[in-house]
Protein backbone atom coordinates (compact mmCIF):
# COMPACT_ATOMS: atom_id res chain seq x y z
CA UNK A 1 0.00 0.00 0.00
CA UNK A 2 1.34 3.41 -0.97
CA UNK A 3 1.94 6.07 1.66
CA UNK A 4 -0.82 8.19 0.12
CA UNK A 5 -3.38 5.36 0.35
CA UNK A 6 -2.26 4.57 3.92
CA UNK A 7 -2.81 8.20 4.98
CA UNK A 8 -6.24 8.17 3.34
CA UNK A 9 -7.21 4.98 5.22
CA UNK A 10 -6.05 6.46 8.53
CA UNK A 11 -8.10 9.61 7.90
CA UNK A 12 -11.22 7.60 7.02
CA UNK A 13 -10.78 5.44 10.14
CA UNK A 14 -10.44 8.50 12.36
CA UNK A 15 -13.54 10.11 10.85
CA UNK A 16 -15.58 6.91 11.24
CA UNK A 17 -14.45 6.55 14.85
CA UNK A 18 -15.40 10.14 15.57
CA UNK A 19 -18.84 9.65 14.01
CA UNK A 20 -19.40 6.57 16.17
CA UNK A 21 -18.62 8.63 19.26
CA UNK A 22 -21.27 11.09 18.18
CA UNK A 23 -23.97 8.43 18.00
CA UNK A 24 -26.66 9.07 20.63
CA UNK A 25 -26.58 7.09 23.86
CA UNK A 26 -30.02 5.71 22.98
CA UNK A 27 -28.33 3.47 20.40
CA UNK A 28 -26.85 1.41 23.28
CA UNK A 29 -30.33 0.40 24.40
CA UNK A 30 -33.28 -1.25 22.68
CA UNK A 31 -36.44 0.34 24.01
CA UNK A 32 -38.78 -1.18 21.42
CA UNK A 33 -40.41 -3.38 24.08
CA UNK A 34 -40.83 -0.32 26.30
CA UNK A 35 -42.51 1.57 23.44
CA UNK A 36 -44.90 -1.33 22.90
CA UNK A 37 -45.73 -1.58 26.61
CA UNK A 38 -46.42 2.16 26.76
CA UNK A 39 -48.73 1.91 23.74
CA UNK A 40 -50.60 -0.93 25.47
CA UNK A 41 -50.98 1.12 28.67
CA UNK A 42 -52.90 4.10 27.30
CA UNK A 43 -55.83 3.49 29.64
CA UNK A 44 -53.64 3.58 32.75
CA UNK A 45 -51.34 6.40 31.62
CA UNK A 46 -54.08 8.61 30.17
CA UNK A 47 -54.01 10.76 27.08
CA UNK A 48 -51.25 13.09 28.30
CA UNK A 49 -48.05 11.88 29.91
CA UNK A 50 -44.27 12.20 29.87
CA UNK A 51 -41.72 9.48 30.56
CA UNK A 52 -38.01 10.31 30.85
CA UNK A 53 -35.11 7.97 31.58
CA UNK A 54 -31.71 9.38 32.58
CA UNK A 55 -28.38 7.59 32.82
CA UNK A 56 -24.72 8.61 32.75
CA UNK A 57 -25.39 12.29 32.23
CA UNK A 58 -27.93 11.91 29.41
CA UNK A 59 -31.61 11.35 28.74
CA UNK A 60 -31.60 7.90 27.13
CA UNK A 61 -35.36 7.66 26.59
CA UNK A 62 -38.07 10.29 26.19
CA UNK A 63 -41.76 9.79 25.42
CA UNK A 64 -44.55 12.36 25.58
CA UNK A 65 -48.07 12.61 24.19
CA UNK A 66 -50.54 15.32 23.33
CA UNK A 67 -49.61 18.80 24.47
CA UNK A 68 -47.95 17.42 27.60
CA UNK A 69 -44.19 17.74 27.03
CA UNK A 70 -41.10 17.49 29.28
CA UNK A 71 -41.38 21.28 29.63
CA UNK A 72 -45.07 21.32 30.66
CA UNK A 73 -45.62 22.50 34.22
CA UNK A 74 -48.00 20.48 36.39
CA UNK A 75 -48.78 20.11 40.12
CA UNK A 76 -46.75 17.25 41.60
CA UNK A 77 -48.48 16.81 44.98
CA UNK A 78 -46.45 14.60 47.36
CA UNK A 79 -43.49 14.44 44.98
CA UNK A 80 -42.85 17.85 46.58
CA UNK A 81 -41.74 16.06 49.74
CA UNK A 82 -38.43 14.97 48.21
CA UNK A 83 -37.62 18.59 47.33
CA UNK A 84 -38.47 19.75 50.85
CA UNK A 85 -36.38 17.00 52.45
CA UNK A 86 -33.45 18.00 50.23
CA UNK A 87 -33.83 21.63 51.28
CA UNK A 88 -33.70 20.60 54.94
CA UNK A 89 -30.52 18.62 54.26
CA UNK A 90 -28.95 21.61 52.51
CA UNK A 91 -29.46 23.62 55.69
CA UNK A 92 -28.08 20.71 57.75
CA UNK A 93 -24.98 20.74 55.52
CA UNK A 94 -24.54 24.45 56.27
CA UNK A 95 -24.81 23.83 60.02
CA UNK A 96 -27.88 26.04 60.35
CA UNK A 97 -30.03 23.22 61.73
CA UNK A 98 -29.71 19.56 62.76
CA UNK A 99 -31.96 16.62 61.99
CA UNK A 100 -32.11 16.01 65.72
CA UNK A 101 -33.17 19.55 66.62
CA UNK A 102 -36.42 19.53 68.59
CA UNK A 103 -39.10 21.55 66.80
CA UNK A 104 -39.71 23.42 70.05
CA UNK A 105 -36.33 25.13 69.52
CA UNK A 106 -37.99 27.56 67.10
CA UNK A 107 -41.66 26.62 67.54
CA UNK A 108 -42.12 26.76 71.35
CA UNK A 109 -45.91 26.44 71.13
CA UNK A 110 -45.44 22.69 70.61
CA UNK A 111 -43.95 22.34 74.11
CA UNK A 112 -47.10 23.80 75.65
CA UNK A 113 -49.14 21.01 74.06
CA UNK A 114 -46.80 18.11 74.96
CA UNK A 115 -45.29 17.90 71.47
CA UNK A 116 -41.95 19.52 72.21
CA UNK A 117 -39.86 16.34 71.84
CA UNK A 118 -40.62 15.91 68.14
CA UNK A 119 -37.46 16.36 66.02
CA UNK A 120 -36.88 17.43 62.43
CA UNK A 121 -35.94 13.82 61.63
CA UNK A 122 -39.35 12.72 62.92
CA UNK A 123 -40.99 15.37 60.74
CA UNK A 124 -39.27 14.24 57.53
CA UNK A 125 -40.10 10.58 58.18
CA UNK A 126 -43.76 10.93 59.31
CA UNK A 127 -42.90 9.78 62.83
CA UNK A 128 -44.19 12.81 64.74
CA UNK A 129 -46.96 10.81 66.44
CA UNK A 130 -49.43 13.61 65.67
CA UNK A 131 -52.84 12.56 64.35
CA UNK A 132 -53.23 13.04 60.63
CA UNK A 133 -55.71 12.85 57.79
CA UNK A 134 -55.24 10.70 54.68
CA UNK A 135 -53.81 12.56 51.70
CA UNK A 136 -56.74 12.78 49.31
CA UNK A 137 -58.23 15.49 47.12
CA UNK A 138 -60.93 16.54 49.61
CA UNK A 139 -58.35 17.21 52.32
CA UNK A 140 -56.10 19.08 49.89
CA UNK A 141 -59.01 21.36 48.99
CA UNK A 142 -59.88 21.82 52.67
CA UNK A 143 -56.34 23.05 53.31
CA UNK A 144 -57.21 26.19 51.33
CA UNK A 145 -58.72 27.69 54.47
CA UNK A 146 -55.26 28.51 55.82
CA UNK A 147 -53.85 31.94 55.05
CA UNK A 148 -50.28 31.02 55.94
CA UNK A 149 -48.02 28.10 56.80
CA UNK A 150 -47.64 29.62 60.25
CA UNK A 151 -51.40 29.40 60.81
CA UNK A 152 -51.54 25.77 59.72
CA UNK A 153 -48.60 24.69 61.88
CA UNK A 154 -50.04 26.55 64.88
CA UNK A 155 -53.16 24.42 64.48
CA UNK A 156 -51.06 21.24 64.41
CA UNK A 157 -49.68 22.26 67.79
CA UNK A 158 -52.90 23.41 69.44
CA UNK A 159 -55.62 21.18 67.96
CA UNK A 160 -54.11 17.91 66.75
CA UNK A 161 -53.94 15.00 69.17
CA UNK A 162 -50.83 12.94 69.92
CA UNK A 163 -51.43 9.34 68.83
CA UNK A 164 -48.02 7.96 69.86
CA UNK A 165 -44.66 9.07 71.19
CA UNK A 166 -42.39 10.53 68.49
CA UNK A 167 -40.36 7.98 66.55
CA UNK A 168 -42.59 4.99 67.22
CA UNK A 169 -45.43 5.03 64.69
CA UNK A 170 -45.50 6.00 61.01
CA UNK A 171 -48.52 7.88 59.68
CA UNK A 172 -48.09 9.33 56.20
CA UNK A 173 -49.45 12.87 56.01
CA UNK A 174 -48.61 16.50 55.35
CA UNK A 175 -48.11 17.28 59.04
CA UNK A 176 -44.40 16.63 59.56
CA UNK A 177 -43.12 18.17 56.33
CA UNK A 178 -45.10 21.34 56.90
CA UNK A 179 -43.86 21.63 60.48
CA UNK A 180 -40.31 21.26 59.15
CA UNK A 181 -41.02 23.92 56.51
CA UNK A 182 -42.19 26.38 59.13
CA UNK A 183 -39.28 25.48 61.42
CA UNK A 184 -36.69 26.53 58.83
CA UNK A 185 -38.57 29.76 58.12
CA UNK A 186 -38.22 30.77 61.77
CA UNK A 187 -34.66 29.42 62.09
CA UNK A 188 -33.38 31.36 59.06
CA UNK A 189 -35.81 34.30 59.05
CA UNK A 190 -36.42 33.56 55.38
CA UNK A 191 -39.56 32.37 53.63
CA UNK A 192 -39.79 28.75 52.55
CA UNK A 193 -40.03 29.72 48.88
CA UNK A 194 -36.94 31.95 49.14
CA UNK A 195 -34.95 29.14 50.73
CA UNK A 196 -36.13 26.58 48.18
CA UNK A 197 -35.23 28.82 45.26
CA UNK A 198 -31.80 29.68 46.68
CA UNK A 199 -30.68 26.24 47.90
CA UNK A 200 -32.33 23.79 45.50
CA UNK A 201 -34.24 25.14 42.51
CA UNK A 202 -31.86 27.75 41.10
CA UNK A 203 -28.70 25.64 41.58
CA UNK A 204 -30.46 22.77 39.78
CA UNK A 205 -31.73 25.05 36.99
CA UNK A 206 -35.31 24.09 37.86
CA UNK A 207 -36.67 27.30 36.38
CA UNK A 208 -40.23 26.02 35.96
CA UNK A 209 -40.57 24.73 39.52
CA UNK A 210 -42.02 26.65 42.46
CA UNK A 211 -44.12 26.38 45.59
CA UNK A 212 -45.84 29.74 45.08
CA UNK A 213 -49.53 29.84 45.89
CA UNK A 214 -52.32 32.27 46.67
CA UNK A 215 -53.00 30.41 49.93
CA UNK A 216 -50.62 29.03 52.55
CA UNK A 217 -47.45 27.60 51.06
CA UNK A 218 -47.41 23.81 51.23
CA UNK A 219 -43.94 22.21 51.62
CA UNK A 220 -45.42 18.70 51.66
CA UNK A 221 -47.43 18.86 48.46
CA UNK A 222 -47.65 22.29 46.88
CA UNK A 223 -44.96 22.32 44.19
CA UNK A 224 -45.47 22.69 40.47
CA UNK A 225 -42.75 21.31 38.23
CA UNK A 226 -41.92 19.78 34.86
CA UNK A 227 -40.49 16.39 33.95
CA UNK A 228 -37.27 18.06 32.80
CA UNK A 229 -36.91 20.02 36.03
CA UNK A 230 -37.62 17.06 38.28
CA UNK A 231 -35.12 14.96 36.36
CA UNK A 232 -32.47 17.58 37.18
CA UNK A 233 -33.23 16.92 40.84
CA UNK A 234 -33.10 13.14 40.40
CA UNK A 235 -29.81 13.35 38.52
CA UNK A 236 -28.30 15.32 41.41
CA UNK A 237 -29.29 12.60 43.89
CA UNK A 238 -28.07 9.89 41.52
CA UNK A 239 -24.73 11.70 41.22
CA UNK A 240 -24.29 11.81 45.01
CA UNK A 241 -25.21 15.47 45.45
CA UNK A 242 -23.49 16.96 42.40
CA UNK A 243 -25.20 18.69 39.47
CA UNK A 244 -23.29 20.05 36.47
CA UNK A 245 -20.05 19.81 38.42
CA UNK A 246 -21.40 21.80 41.38
CA UNK A 247 -22.08 20.28 44.78
CA UNK A 248 -25.67 20.87 45.89
CA UNK A 249 -25.80 18.41 48.81
CA UNK A 250 -23.07 16.55 50.64
CA UNK A 251 -22.73 12.86 49.84
CA UNK A 252 -23.62 12.13 53.47
CA UNK A 253 -26.88 14.06 53.14
CA UNK A 254 -27.81 12.19 49.97
CA UNK A 255 -27.18 8.90 51.75
CA UNK A 256 -29.36 10.02 54.67
CA UNK A 257 -32.18 10.97 52.31
CA UNK A 258 -32.27 7.35 51.14
CA UNK A 259 -31.75 5.65 54.50
CA UNK A 260 -34.72 3.78 55.99
CA UNK A 261 -36.26 5.42 59.05
CA UNK A 262 -39.03 2.85 59.55
CA UNK A 263 -39.62 -0.86 59.90
CA UNK A 264 -42.76 -2.66 58.75
CA UNK A 265 -44.12 -2.89 62.30
CA UNK A 266 -44.05 0.92 62.64
CA UNK A 267 -46.35 1.56 59.65
CA UNK A 268 -49.82 2.51 60.90
CA UNK A 269 -50.98 4.34 57.79
CA UNK A 270 -49.58 4.47 54.25
CA UNK A 271 -51.35 5.27 50.97
CA UNK A 272 -52.30 2.21 48.91
CA UNK A 273 -49.67 3.04 46.29
CA UNK A 274 -46.94 2.68 48.94
CA UNK A 275 -48.19 -0.21 51.05
CA UNK A 276 -45.44 -2.69 51.86
CA UNK A 277 -42.60 -0.17 51.58
CA UNK A 278 -40.46 1.49 54.23
CA UNK A 279 -39.84 5.23 54.34
CA UNK A 280 -36.61 7.21 54.27
CA UNK A 281 -36.48 11.03 54.48
CA UNK A 282 -38.97 12.30 51.91
CA UNK A 283 -39.09 9.13 49.81
CA UNK A 284 -40.15 5.49 49.81
CA UNK A 285 -37.74 2.56 49.60
CA UNK A 286 -39.06 0.21 46.92
CA UNK A 287 -36.16 -2.24 46.91
CA UNK A 288 -33.06 -2.97 48.98
CA UNK A 289 -29.74 -4.63 48.15
CA UNK A 290 -28.10 -7.59 49.88
CA UNK A 291 -26.86 -5.39 52.73
CA UNK A 292 -30.34 -3.99 53.37
CA UNK A 293 -29.54 -0.54 51.96
CA UNK A 294 -31.94 1.16 49.57
CA UNK A 295 -31.47 0.21 45.92
CA UNK A 296 -34.63 1.76 44.44
CA UNK A 297 -36.28 4.86 45.91
CA UNK A 298 -39.33 6.80 44.77
CA UNK A 299 -41.53 9.74 45.70
CA UNK A 300 -45.00 9.29 44.14
CA UNK A 301 -47.60 12.03 44.13
CA UNK A 302 -51.41 11.96 44.15
CA UNK A 303 -51.64 13.58 40.71
CA UNK A 304 -49.71 10.80 38.99
CA UNK A 305 -46.12 12.04 39.20
CA UNK A 306 -43.75 9.20 40.07
CA UNK A 307 -39.97 9.81 40.10
CA UNK A 308 -37.76 6.78 40.79
CA UNK A 309 -34.02 6.31 41.22
CA UNK A 310 -32.39 2.91 40.71
CA UNK A 311 -29.08 2.92 42.55
CA UNK A 312 -28.14 -0.58 41.36
CA UNK A 313 -28.46 0.29 37.68
CA UNK A 314 -27.48 3.94 38.13
CA UNK A 315 -30.46 5.48 36.35
CA UNK A 316 -33.53 7.60 37.09
CA UNK A 317 -36.99 7.51 35.54
CA UNK A 318 -39.67 10.17 35.87
CA UNK A 319 -43.34 9.60 35.06
CA UNK A 320 -45.50 12.72 34.70
CA UNK A 321 -49.23 12.45 33.97
CA UNK A 322 -52.37 14.54 34.31
CA UNK A 323 -54.45 11.85 35.97
CA UNK A 324 -54.69 10.79 39.60
CA UNK A 325 -52.43 8.05 40.87
CA UNK A 326 -54.24 4.72 41.15
CA UNK A 327 -53.28 1.17 42.02
CA UNK A 328 -53.48 0.32 38.31
CA UNK A 329 -51.20 3.23 37.42
CA UNK A 330 -48.70 2.20 40.09
CA UNK A 331 -48.56 -1.33 38.68
CA UNK A 332 -48.11 0.10 35.18
CA UNK A 333 -45.20 2.27 36.31
CA UNK A 334 -43.51 -0.67 38.01
CA UNK A 335 -44.07 -2.86 34.94
CA UNK A 336 -42.50 -0.23 32.69
CA UNK A 337 -39.58 0.13 35.07
CA UNK A 338 -39.09 -3.63 34.92
CA UNK A 339 -38.77 -3.41 31.13
CA UNK A 340 -36.21 -0.60 31.47
CA UNK A 341 -34.29 -2.74 33.97
CA UNK A 342 -33.87 -5.45 31.35
CA UNK A 343 -31.86 -3.03 29.20
CA UNK A 344 -29.54 -1.81 31.97
CA UNK A 345 -27.07 -4.05 33.76
CA UNK A 346 -27.38 -4.04 37.56
CA UNK A 347 -24.32 -3.49 39.73
CA UNK A 348 -25.46 -4.09 43.30
CA UNK A 349 -23.31 -5.05 46.24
Amino acid sequence: MSLKKWKTCVKVSLVMGFLLLLQPTKAQFNFQQLESAIAASNKELGKEFVILVYKDGKIIFSKSTGEFTPKTQAPIASSSKWLTAALIMALVDEGKISLDDKISKYLPVFTKYSKGFITIRHCLSHLTGIESEPIKLANIIKRGRYNSLEEEVEEFATKKEIMANPGLEFRYSNVGMNIAGRFIEVATRRSFEQLMQEKILRPLQMRSTNFSTLNAINPSGGAQSTANDYMNFCSMLLNKGIYNGKRILSETSVQLLMQAQTTSSMIKYAPKSAEGYNYALGSWILQTNQTGAASVVACPGLFGTWPMIDLCRNYAVVFFTKQFLSEEKKETYLKLKGIIDEQIVANCN
